[in-house]
């Protein structure tokens, strides 16, 4: 099955080639369109990414068709991200998606964004299947995921607050630092004192086994800004807060996910999402994990936005049989299909 994959839920035009065949999955062509326009402004700018969606993705479509060595006419389906995102961004790909479904008498398919994200690790790691625990961390979300199956999700916790990507960028701003700050802090905590400063962590001090699933940030960024208030010198601090930082992020992620992984009796855990991209984290969860379980995360090409994690989830979908009508619609806030939000623990 070769599908044509679209994203555009966010500041990213992307289209991708896929091809499946069981749990194989090929990856033929991705092009990915980054937006820099919105680092002027220090976050994304609605109107401006839906813009530049419009005037990119006849180009962008092309371009990954182009590198598959394919036409329209051999593809299988489109696969399209539906939600969630920014509205206006999402209508763009998923109106491009319908017409083009339409005049082509293809199957179509909305992909939930996030179940993108779970299904990115198979594009290069083919062993990366359920069951598994899924850590999901983005600028949006933070999210712990049981995954006894695909399309089924047990939600075992999410941020209160602030996502984990979210808090990077708000604490890359308090530090003087371009928009998107992720790689940045990453870049700064390598060279930072870790012992400097002992920031909080937040939710941890439950014992495992109790409802301890759940993710807080919103504390942790405001000890950032305390701690740069009370700076006389944020050049010299500056690295040494980063690193406060970063290390208590990941320790409260590492920590709750190996706790479910345990709970839940897994030997494979899933990493998905921009924040997947910090080595630190996905080197802290590998040591933690390293005596029961196996740590997957996909390439940074693959964890950021992109449209080959669309097409390995829609191209599952449409084998189920799945199909979409012209009524699909963009939707900002959508529910994970199979999402189910009350588990027992070791169910």
């Amino acid at each position: 099955m070769r599908v044509l994959a679209i994203e555009t839920s966010c500041d990213e035009t992307s289209a991708a080639v896929v091809r499946r065949d069981g749990h194989a999955i090929t990856l033929d062509g991705l092009t990915i369109l980054s937006q820099d326009v919105h680092r002027i402004f220090g976050g994304v700018v609605p109107e401006l990414a839906s813009r530049a969606h419009l005037a990119t993705i006849g180009p962008v479509v092309d371009d990954a068709l182009h590198q598959a060595g394919v036409g329209v006419a051999d593809l299988d389906g489109i696969a399209v991200t539906r939600g969630p995102g920014l509205l206006g961004a999402l209508l763009v790909g998923v109106t491009w998606a319908k017409t083009l479904a339409w005049r082509e008498q293809l199957p179509l398919i909305g992909v939930h964004h996030l179940e993108g994200h779970l299904f990115a690790p198979t594009l290069e790691d083919p062993g990366a299947q359920p069951p598994f625990t899924a850590l999901l961390v983005s600028g949006g979300h933070t999210m712990l995921l049981d995954v006894p199956a695909w399309g089924v999700y047990h939600l075992l916790g999410e941020t209160r607050d602030d996502a984990a990507g979210e808090a990077f960028d708000k604490v890359g701003s308090l530090l003087g630092l371009d928009y998107p700050a992720g790689a940045a802090i990453e870049r700064l905590a390598a060279t930072g004192n870790p012992a400097r400063y002992r920031l909080p962590r937040p939710l941890l001090k439950q014992a495992p086994g109790e409802s301890t699933y759940e993710f807080s940030f919103s504390g942790l960024k405001t000890a950032v800004l305390r701690a740069t208030e009370k700076s006389d010198n944020l050049e010299r601090d500056r690295a040494d807060l980063a690193r406060g930082f970063q290390d208590a992020v990941i320790e409260v992620l590492v920590t709750k996910t190996k706790w479910a992984a345990e709970a839940y009796q897994r030997d494979l855990i899933v990493l998905g999402g921009g924040v997947a991209c910090n080595r630190s984290l996905s080197a802290a969860m590998r040591a933690a994990v390293a005596p029961f379980a196996r740590v997957a995360v996909a390439s940074p090409r693959l964890n950021t936005d992109n449209a080959a994690m669309i097409g390995a989830a829609g191209s599952w979908r449409l084998a189920q049989g799945e199909r979409d009508g012209v009524d699909l619609d963009a939707r900002d806030a959508v529910l994970l299909p199979g999402l189910i939000t009350t588990t027992g623990v070791g169910a």
